[in-house]
């Protein structure tokens, strides 16, 4: 349940301010006072930052009016009104700023009710609370939030002005010392049928008004219980935007901040994707390079069809059985030539019968034949060394592998 600060500004920055803080939907009071004029605001600052704030101003300074406006709509009628009350304000319309209510059309016919005030005056209440740092979304003229009823007028006494609801759109603010006067408004409005509720004493109260006393209450608090946020003068040019919260606030930097770093993290992903996808590339132009130089008769290679050429060219050593012994004894093959890599193979041949390769090699020194051939037998194979001829710089000579432990397996 959330708290509300109330604070009552003056028509002038010298005028004492009153403020309130109450939980809202309760009567209970948490903390009122008064401050000596509105550089003083500045205090109420820490107390506004996790509360909503009401704003109260004198409604003698705003025109509180009820017209019946001819025209077929809203806007028409709101465009109209501030004319119709050209003889009736003292300045130029252009001067005063109009907010309006959207109350229905009452008894009497009116269908415009607004409130009219100084532009500037407005501007400076603005200021005071921006200048204290108080955000306040809502302003409302005192008067207006006294308790409304058809019955009674409603009446409590606020610094030296006495305010005065006499109806849901007419209302009077005054000093104590008009009451004869305001009194003959009040009976010719009222016909002398409703009583005035008061919630404070009112002094030099002509006795032809029936005044009935009410247990005597905070008059900020009376406004606090019955205020209304359905009019405001806050509108149009002077409507005030959605202040977010400092928790708000976090989280819109926290989730700026995860945008930033989910964006970073595609962006690397797809650096990496990107870079995989051209080693990729790589890796596959070199297969298809290498099935050419080892097929060069190959045309149109792909990479996708490289797997079914190869076993082609397998079959073609021979049938599956033999292709199936063909590929372990290279397995076993390739590690003892590599340990002798002054042996250069030519040529190599399978036979699937025999299960045999012959391969036919050449070298520089006689030596290394017989060196492969301890590293072939070490590595389970039987070798059948072939004669060696002398041909110039080089010596050429034939090996006979087989895998005597595969013939066992079979």
């Amino acid at each position: 349940m959330g708290e509300t600060l109330f604070i009552r500004l003056g028509s002038q920055a010298g005028n004492k301010i009153h403020w309130l803080i109450k939980t809202n939907g309760q009567e209970e009071i948490i903390a009122s006072g008064e401050l000596p004029n509105a550089k003083a605001l500045a205090q109420l600052a820490e107390k506004s930052l996790s509360r909503d704030v009401v704003t109260f101003v004198p409604a003698s300074d705003v025109a509180i009016k009820s017209l019946t406006v001819p025209g077929s709509s809203q806007r028409a009628i709101r465009l109209a009104a501030p004319y119709m009350l050209e003889e009736e304000l003292a300045q130029d319309v252009e001067q005063l700023f109009f907010a309006f209510s959207d109350l229905k059309q009452n008894e009497q016919g009116h269908n415009c009710f607004l409130a009219a005030l100084e532009r500037q005056q407005l501007i400076q209440w603005q200021q005071w609370l921006a200048d204290a740092d108080i955000f306040c979304k809502v302003i409302i003229p005192d008067a207006l939030a006294l308790p409304n009823d058809n019955e009674n007028c409603h009446a409590v006494m606020l610094g030296e002005q006495v305010l005065l609801r006499l109806s849901a759109w007419q209302v009077m603010a005054f000093e104590d010392n008009a009451w004869p006067i305001v009194a003959k408004q009040i009976n010719t409005s009222n016909d002398n049928e409703h009583s005035i509720l008061a919630y404070s004493f009112l002094s030099q109260v002509p006795a032809e008004l029936n005044v009935e006393y009410l247990p005597e209450e905070l008059p900020l608090a009376i406004l606090a219980d019955h205020h209304s946020k359905k009019f405001n003068l806050l509108q149009g040019e002077f409507q005030v935007k959605e202040k977010r919260s400092a928790t708000s606030t976090s989280w819109l930097w926290v989730a700026g901040i995860a945008c930033c770093a989910l964006l970073l993290n595609f962006t690397l992903k797809g650096i990496e994707f990107y870079q995989l996808s051209q080693h990729q590339l790589t890796i596959e132009e070199d297969i298809i390079a290498n099935y050419k130089s080892a097929f060069p008769a190959a045309k149109r290679v792909k990479i996708s069809t490289i797997r079914s050429l190869l076993r082609q060219k397998l079959a073609e050593v021979g049938d599956s059985e033999a292709s199936a012994g063909f590929l372990p004894l290279l397995v076993k093959l390739e590690p003892a030539l590599a340990s002798v890599p002054e042996i250069k193979p030519q040529t190599l041949k399978f036979d699937g019968k025999r299960q045999e390769v012959r391969m036919q090699t050449v070298a520089k020194d006689y030596q290394y034949f017989e060196k492969l051939k301890v590293a072939l037998e070490k590595a389970g194979l039987t070798v059948n060394l072939g004669a060696q001829n002398n041909q110039g710089e080089q010596i050429s000579g034939s090996f006979s592998i087989t895998d005597t432990s595969a013939k066992g397996r079979s």
